[in-house]
């Protein structure tokens, strides 16, 4: 992963292609963005906890999504939405279920 998408329009862009999966952890939108870069935006709402807890989520995704970006298709818009379940988790569970929501997506290779 590459870049990351920070206007409200290229999220909703995103959001407007309807096609998101879901696991017990993590919801994850999808569109294609037409380059050779992915981009990505990573959502964790004050339900999940304090800015201490929903920037350590953060943090474990992106580096989730870094270690495994190799494994991803390129020229995709990727948005990660945490869900309170992920709170507490270790760094092998988030990647363990980044790594299925992509599956589930189709865009591993």
């Amino acid at each position: 992963m590459t870049g990351s998408l920070h206007k409200g329009r290229e999220f909703q862009s995103v959001y407007d292609e309807n096609c998101s999966r879901a696991n017990r952890y993590l919801v994850m939108y999808v569109a294609k963005n037409g380059t050779e870069k992915n981009r990505i935006g990573i959502v964790t709402s004050k339900k999940i906890g304090n800015s201490v807890v929903r920037h350590r989520v953060r943090r474990l995704i992106r580096e989730s999504l870094r270690q495994n970006g190799e494994r991803i298709n390129n020229g995709l818009d990727v948005i990660v939405i945490a869900r309170r379940t992920c709170v507490g988790k270790t760094q092998a569970e988030i990647a363990k279920a980044v790594l299925h929501v992509a599956e589930l997506h189709g865009i591993t290779r």
